[in-house]
């Protein structure tokens, strides 16, 4: 096959050129998400009229339908093939899009508008499992097993780019032409991004029989998914209390530590992302998050905004291999033809993480303050040390 020839005379750029349609496919799907995100409760808020438990409902649709379709998305990439999972993905993301206008010919009928746009929501969330999971199975099947964790960084990164520079964007739009731009973004992006992936090579399907694939496949991974985990802590007090935190402190701008956070960790994907495959994906997560933990330890200790951002770029640094380092164990302990389920089972570790680490964080906030959040998610992330040694000690031959 053409790609594995090409690869032997520049693995590196080689991996790259390979999975540079995946990581589009990637950056649409979870752009459109990221475009939305700021917006949605404006728009449910103000245009709709309804309070913040409906607003609440409409965000969370979407993570709610992810941590659902997660382990299906991922038999699924395994039965029908993960190139069309992600086909499958990026149809379900314009579907979505197309329920975000219609909800918008029922403005009048609010309880009908939002109702629509609470299925699209849906729709999109298991939408975004197709695409994130069939993606990284993609690209795992397209390269050696060697790259893995280049898969696991790369393809990742497309997706943390998407988040970090979807909201900006969304708000720009949502200001000057109302929520149709969105839903108009929605529909027309996932589209021509299929367009181009139609020449791309699938890689074959590995049916497998689904009730003795998941025991085997969660004996492998939940180790490094509770790995991830509690390493994703750290990412979730950063996402969810960083600007809350610069608020209450009166410091500007009070996005900065989420694009700290965002900026170091592409950087240390584009950079670091062969490390994983090249030392060992335990002994990498090891190092990275003892970095995490010291960047997450500065932002509490932070008496300015500098201090605090620079503490947020050191935390994206360090967690930018801990996912994929733990990751690369999660796929090296299962077959190929269970790659797909792997990382759906996987990437599930990370939402619940997010699902119960946010009201847990949201607890300390109210009853200590907002800092001590950065030091309670530093003690819960150094906790991922214990785990990434247990790995090592696993992957050691007797």
């Amino acid at each position: 096959m053409s790609h594995v020839t090409s690869k032997r005379s520049d693995p590196s750029r080689s991996v790259f050129v390979t999975l540079l349609p995946i990581m589009a496919a990637v950056l649409a799907g979870f752009v459109i998400i990221g475009l939305a995100l700021p917006v949605l409760p404006l728009h449910v808020h103000d245009d709709l009229g309804f309070g913040t438990f409906v607003v609440g409902l409409v965000a969370g649709a979407q993570f709610a339908a992810s941590l659902i379709s997660r382990v299906w998305a991922g038999s699924f990439s395994d039965k029908y093939g993960a190139k069309r999972g992600v086909v499958t993905g990026l149809f379900a993301a314009a579907v979505s899009g197309l329920l975000y206008l219609l909800s918008l010919a029922f403005v009048s009928l609010p309880v009908v508008s939002v109702a629509i746009l609470l299925i699209g929501r849906a729709l999109l969330g298991g939408a975004e499992s197709f695409i994130i999971t069939g993606g990284v199975s993609w690209g795992l099947g397209l390269v050696d097993k060697e790259h893995a964790g280049k898969v696991i960084a790369w393809v990742g990164t497309a997706m943390f780019a998407a988040m970090a520079f979807g909201g900006p964007f969304g708000t720009m739009m949502f200001e000057s032409y109302g929520f149709a731009s969105i839903s108009l973004v929605t529909t027309l992006l996932p589209l021509a991004v299929l367009l181009g992936l139609i020449r791309m090579p699938a890689v074959p399907p590995h049916p497998h029989k689904a009730q003795s694939a998941l025991k085997s496949v969660m004996g492998s991974v939940w180790l490094p998914g509770l790995g991830a985990a509690t390493a994703s802590i750290g990412y979730c007090a950063i996402l969810a209390f960083s600007s809350l935190f610069y608020s209450q402190q009166n410091w500007q701008p009070i996005w900065m530590a989420f694009t700290a956070f965002g900026a170091a960790l592409i950087v240390a994907r584009l950079i670091a992302g062969h490390l994983p495959d090249k030392f060992g994906g335990a002994r990498v997560a090891l190092i990275f998050v003892l970095v995490l933990t010291v960047g997450l330890v500065l932002m509490w200790l932070a008496t300015n905004a500098v201090i605090a951002s620079v503490g947020a770029a050191v935390a994206g640094f360090g967690y930018s291999l801990v996912y994929p380092g733990l990751g690369v164990e999660a796929v090296r302990g299962t077959s190929p033809e269970n790659r797909g389920l792997a990382m759906g089972i996987y990437t599930a570790f990370l939402d619940v993480a997010m699902a119960v680490g946010s009201p847990a964080l949201g607890w300390i906030a109210g009853h200590v303050g907002l800092g001590a959040v950065f030091l309670a998610s530093a003690i819960v992330v150094f906790c991922t040390a214990g785990i990434a040694l247990r790995l090592m000690q696993r992957s050691t031959p007797a």
